[in-house]
Order: C-alpha cells, then sequence, then structure tokens
C-alpha cells in the first residue's frame, strides 16, 4: 500500500534526576555528598532511508518515544543516558510541525539525518551544590522534560520526469516499455491507483527516474476522479512529459484534453505549471496516415510535440534523449524559495 500522509506524535525522552546521597565508607566520619548526576534523555532523529518508499509506518503506529535517562546514583555514579531514536523516512519527505503550521525540514537527500526532538538535560546531584556555607546539600536537580511535537509528515517523490496525462492516455504503458516498473495495465481508466517510479537506462550508463502519476480529468481539483493530490509527486521533477492519446476511444479533441490537463496543473501550483514540458503524442501504431499528428501540431502550434507508441517503441528513444539533453543543460527551477531547517526550534 502506497501511503504518503501520516499524522504522529514524538517525545523525546526525559533526563534523569540527580540524586541526593552522602558518602558512607568505613573509617571515613561524615563523608560529604556525592549524589551522580542524573542521565540525559534520548533525542528523536529523522534519516532519509533509501530502502523506505512510503509511510506506510506511521499509518499503524501514531506515537514514538524516546527511552528517559536514568536517574543518578550514591557515589557519583551518573545515570544511564537513553538512547536516541532514529525513525526512517522515505528521501523526499517533508516534515511539519502540525501546531504551529511550520514546515521544519525537507528530507531531500538519502542518508540526511536532522534532529526534530532534543533529549532532556540529566540534573546534577547534590555533590555539585557544596560549598563553605552548604557542607552537606539535599537539593539535587530534576531532569528536564524532552521534547514534544505533533508532526505532520507529507512525501514527495523525487524523481527527474513526471507523466501526466488523461486516465487511459498510456502512461504507464510507457513507464513499461522504458524501465522495469511494471504499473498495472488495463483498457479502463484509473488503472493507475497511486504513484509509480520507474528507472530509465540509456546507452553509456545514463540513468533517469520517471514518476508516473494517476490521471487527471476536468475538475481534479474539486475532487473529480482522483483528485489531483497525486500531482505533489513531480513538483520535484525537472521536466514534465505531457501525455495525449492521439486517437482517444470517447471521441474527444486531444488538443482539449491538453488544455483541460493544463489548466488542472495551474490550479494546483502556477509553479508546477511553469515547469519544462514536452508534449507526446502516443499510440502512433494505431495511425494509418499522418492527418491526426498533423491537426495536433496545428492546434498546439509552438509546442515541443514527439509522436510515440509506447507499445511498439516508435520515437521513444528520440524522446528520452530529448529529455537527457534537456537535463544536462538547462538548470533545475526550484518548486519553492528554499526552506530553512527549523527541526529544533519552537
Amino acid at each position: 500500500m502506497f501511503v504518503d500522509e501520516a499524522e504522529i506524535h514524538v517525545k523525546a525522552g526525559n533526563g534523569g534526576a540527580g540524586c541526593i546521597a552522602f558518602r558512607r565508607e568505613k573509617f571515613v566520619p561524615k563523608g560529604g555528598p556525592d549524589g551522580g548526576d542524573g542521565g540525559d534523555g534520548g533525542s528523536i532523529y529523522f534519516l532519509a532511508d533509501p530502502s523506505q518508499n512510503t509511510l506506510l509506518d506511521f499509518s499503524s503506529r501514531h506515537n514514538w518515544y524516546a527511552p528517559n535517562g536514568q536517574s543518578g546514583l550514591g557515589k557519583k555514579m551518573a545515570g544511564k543516558s537513553g538512547d536516541d531514536l532514529v525513525i526512517c523516512v522515505p528521501p523526499g519527505t517533508l516534515i511539519y510541525d502540525k501546531q504551529h503550521d511550520l514546515l521544519l525540514t525537507d528530507l531531500d537527500t538519502p542518508g540526511r539525518k536532522i534532529l526534530i526532538a532534543q533529549g532532556g538535560k540529566g540534573g546534577l546531584g547534590n555533590w555539585h551544590f557544596k560549598s563553605s556555607t552548604n557542607q552537606a546539600p539535599r537539593y539535587a536537580q530534576p531532569g528536564t522534560a524532552g521534547q514534544e511535537r505533533h508532526l505532520k509528515l507529507e512525501l514527495k517523490l523525487i524523481a527527474d520526469v513526471g507523466l501526466v496525462g488523461m486516465p487511459n492516455a498510456g502512461k504507464s504503458t510507457l513507464l513499461r516499455c522504458i524501465s522495469a516498473a511494471r504499473p498495472k495495465v488495463a483498457n479502463y481508466p484509473f488503472t493507475t491507483l497511486e504513484p509509480q517510479l520507474g528507472i530509465v537506462e540509456l546507452v553509456g550508463d545514463r540513468r533517469m527516474v520517471f514518476a508516473d502519476i494517476p490521471g487527471l480529468i476536468e475538475g481534479a481539483q474539486r475532487g473529480a476522479g482522483l483528485g489531483h493530490a497525486f500531482l505533489r509527486h513531480i513538483e520535484r521533477t525537472r521536466i514534465i512529459i505531457h501525455l495525449l492519446d492521439l486517437f482517444p476511444t470517447d471521441g474527444s479533441n486531444p488538443a482539449e484534453n491538453y488544455h483541460i490537463i493544463r489548466r488542472e496543473l495551474e490550479a494546483f501550483s502556477p509553479l508546477l505549471a511553469q515547469k519544462r514540458e514536452l508534449i507526446a503524442a502516443n499510440k502512433m501504431d494505431l495511425a494509418t496516415d499522418d492527418q491526426a499528428l498533423a491537426q495536433l501540431r496545428q492546434d498546439l502550434a509552438g509546442h515541443d510535440i514527439f509522436p510515440i507508441s509506447g507499445v511498439s517503441r516508435q520515437g521513444v528513444e528520440p524522446l528520452l534523449e530529448k529529455i537527457w539533453s534537456i537535463q544536462q543543460t538547462e538548470p533545475l527551477q526550484p518548486i519553492s524559495p528554499p526552506q530553512a531547517d527549523n527541526a529544533v526550534n519552537g
């Protein structure tokens, strides 16, 4: 099951209390204070783990606690500190403080580790407070509480290229054609119910990651079809491939279908709609002449249109080479201004 949103509660460990104790040994009369310090509570870290690809683990477990530090002991023995808790999430996970509606961090790099909740400090034992005027202090510090947060996790897949289009435009077929991914393919709408990733390998040890999302229909911004929440998964891509069915079975106009999807992209995010786009006119294996392609090029004059067939692989190689060329020559435009890490603030 693919889960891309979750809400959880995290609580770092409390610091252990300092100890009130006095030295008691044979032949040592009136021994002084020797209460040990409490141990620190465990902190909570989040780690972008490439082996993870969904937030499913958080749908059944909502509370995550780091262990507390132990209290101090006599003979100036410090209590054991609580172990840190490292929570693994997929790369591309955004972590929000739900209470303050604040983006804490974006784990967009595999292997990146960030502190989210600081463990409490252990209290000092009573031997720290002895003085010439207070030689037998009967006071020790309590440990401080660990940081506690209500978090919202949101996953945005990390891919180079995003595939968009109407249901049954052939996105899943194309992904199966160019990669080892095996999304479901069938002759009915919305066969893709969750985002799919595929790694495309070109000659010369070149690789690109493609993301296929469920098809969009008119009114997706208002919840029609599967809605457009899955569009977040192509926000990080450098290029959008807009797949058009050149011969729609419902008799619709491919150019009008293009404009419908464009309106949905703009409604979701104007920045997403401004990404570099290539148009792939799919199902050329059904064409008996160039009339449909010529009409599409006339209706969408000024756009880059690549005639392809995901079934026969016709025209696929030139499209992939063009995508690679764009990736190497055009700078990546960020989808939003850089966010500073606010992980241990607030």
